[in-house]
């Protein structure tokens, strides 16, 4: 069976949103880097990403908005009509030396990544995720929208049943907008209640496959795996889809800045070690996350368990320096980062009881029927 492929980049590891923004802390860089200082990412299982084409992108995105976006990159300034229609140079969606491109080569990767498992297969783009991305506008931090853009390359490329799983601490607008109404996706997302975008109701009524489970702060490990067991899993294997696209946050763990969840590394990674084996095709992306040991752990995980990787219990010196070499200027967490967060990738498990809220989401879509 052909090993999985990691989709990757050097552009992410200069380029930032600015100084103050959340991302402008490394990620997918720290991930490529401390793969391979674990021995994990072979040359022969790397892909460089390729940057996007315009045309490729008006798959979903208006022409009119991929033209500002090239032109904001070019001038380095965003007109009124820019920020106002399509939200370019506001504070969430500042300008930066790549915007365009940056973005373009994350969507470039979850393109490929359609035609690359037209076969079958896996391939992991941890610089996709960016959900929130709407048809003409910008949005959350989110220039473009590459699960959509992922979901419709699969679609030319032969693949038509896809269950999309959302496990980001926000809920993904933009991509529930593009497939709502579509009965070959079905789309679960398990979000945090009342955090931005806030969408992404319980009560969601549509002619779509869709399951919102939005949940309440400190979210721990037992609920989440009470989620994975008797809603993700049934559902998907009810749907019996030809290709998942997994979109694995990172910020839904306890240390994130942006959230207010209490899970562990361990509960992204049950729920992934669940999915793998459920479809003939695997796509996996990453999304938000904004603690760059967090984010660098979590993800480097990712990768590990797609190749079967056996997880050290203390880490090598190579890899404990990438994770050292980190920095989170001007956050309090990252003026005392614990010890476990430079020496391990696994969190300790953040066990508990399961919040009346969660049992009740479940009970609640358990009654709920797919369209035939």
């Amino acid at each position: 069976m052909e090993r999985p492929k990691f989709i990757g980049h050097e552009i992410y590891r200069h380029s930032s949103y600015g100084r103050w923004h959340p991302l402008r802390v490394p990620r997918v860089s720290t991930v490529m880097d401390l793969s391979r200082a674990l021995g994990w990412l072979p040359r022969d299982q790397f892909i460089n990403s390729p940057r996007a084409k315009p045309t490729a992108l008006t798959a979903w995105h208006t022409p009119a908005y991929i033209d500002a976006l090239q032109r904001v990159e070019r001038t380095q300034s965003a007109t009124i009509e820019d920020r106002t229609r399509h939200d370019l140079g506001s504070v969430t969606n500042p300008v930066f030396t790549e915007i365009f491109r940056r973005p373009a080569t994350a969507a470039g990767g979850s393109i490929l990544a359609g035609e690359l498992l037209a076969r079958g297969g896996t391939v992991y783009n941890p610089a996709g995720g960016t959900h929130h991305g709407l048809p003409d506008r910008a949005n959350g931090f989110c220039y473009l929208n590459d699960p959509v853009l992922a979901i419709l390359s699969l679609r030319r490329h032969g693949v038509r049943r896809i269950a999309y799983v959302d496990i980001d601490a926000h809920h993904p607008d933009g991509v529930e907008l593009a497939f709502a109404a579509d009965p070959d996706i079905l789309m679960i997302s398990v979000h945090e209640a009342r955090l931005w975008p806030r969408t992404g109701a319980l009560e969601f009524e549509g002619a779509g496959n869709v399951f919102n489970l939005p949940v309440p702060r400190n979210l721990n490990d037992t609920g989440m795996a009470r989620i994975r067991d008797e809603l993700i899993l049934p559902r998907v294997y009810a749907f019996r889809p030809d290709a998942i696209v997994l979109l694995c946050g990172a910020d839904t763990v306890e240390e994130d800045p942006l959230s207010h969840l209490g899970l562990s590394n361990n509960a992204p990674w049950d729920v992934l070690r669940a999915l793998r084996d459920c479809a003939p095709r695997l796509l996996v992306l990453g999304g938000g996350g904004y603690n760059p040991w967090s984010v660098g752990r979590l993800w480097t995980g990712v990768w590990g368990i797609l190749n079967g990787a056996e997880f050290p219990d203390r880490l090598s010196p190579a890899a404990e320096t990438v994770l050292r070499g980190l920095s989170f200027e001007g956050n309090r967490r990252g003026r005392n980062p614990p010890d476990h967060w430079f020496t391990t990738l696994r969190d300790d498990p953040r066990e508990g009881d399961v919040q009346e809220e969660v049992t009740d989401g479940l009970a609640r879509l358990a009654r709920r029927r797919m369209p035939a």
